[in-house]
């Protein structure tokens, strides 16, 4: 479990990416940027730092702040029938940096990304689509995918269905993303 202090510190550093790029956002979001471990205590390699702008019954917006190397790892957003949902479909637009975006289909032969050797089994999908600054991709429901940070770190504004966070499906079994 990653301390209060911790996520200060990294709330406070993603702050400062978003500010570098001159993306604003209020105090109030400031407050409330997720900074997230998924229960795996290395949050400086496997981890996230979230701005929600609006996740409602129809569609969520997001900033997804990634320091240099930091992955989301292999993950999809499952249909669910108990809310008549097909799955998440989401787009990410790179805003600032380089992001590493890996999703389902034929593998990369030198990828970019590293990811830590002993999580490396987890990570599966290695069509790798390199995004810059103005560059998007979706990502269609119930599709493994993953990403990392590029050598500066990255900023992805993601603009999605409505978001189901504890109900997303990780392929490395000891993620905790939210409890259920």
């Amino acid at each position: 479990m990653i301390s209060e202090e911790k996520k200060r510190e990294f709330a406070l550093r993603a702050k400062n990416m978003l500010d570098r790029a001159g993306i604003v956002i209020t105090e109030e979001e400031f407050k409330n940027i997720e900074v997230i471990d998924l229960g795996l205590g290395i949050p400086e390699k496997i981890g996230d730092q979230i701005v929600v702008y609006v996740n409602n019954e129809k569609y969520c917006a997001k900033e997804l702040i990634h320091f240099p190397g930091q992955i989301t790892p292999e993950h999809w957003h499952p249909p669910l029938k108990e809310y008549n949902y097909p799955g998440k479909m989401e787009t990410f637009r790179c805003r600032w940096g380089e992001v590493y975006l890996y999703v389902e289909g034929a593998p990369t032969a030198n990828p970019k990304a590293k990811v830590p050797e002993e999580r490396k089994q987890y990570f599966t999908v290695w069509h790798e689509v390199v995004l810059r600054p103005g560059e998007q991709y979706t990502i269609p429901p119930n599709t493994k995918h993953w990403f990392q940070g590029g050598p500066e770190g990255c900023i992805v504004s993601e603009f999605s269905s409505t978001s189901y966070d504890e109900y997303d499906v990780f392929t490395d079994p000891d993620i905790i993303r939210v409890e259920k």
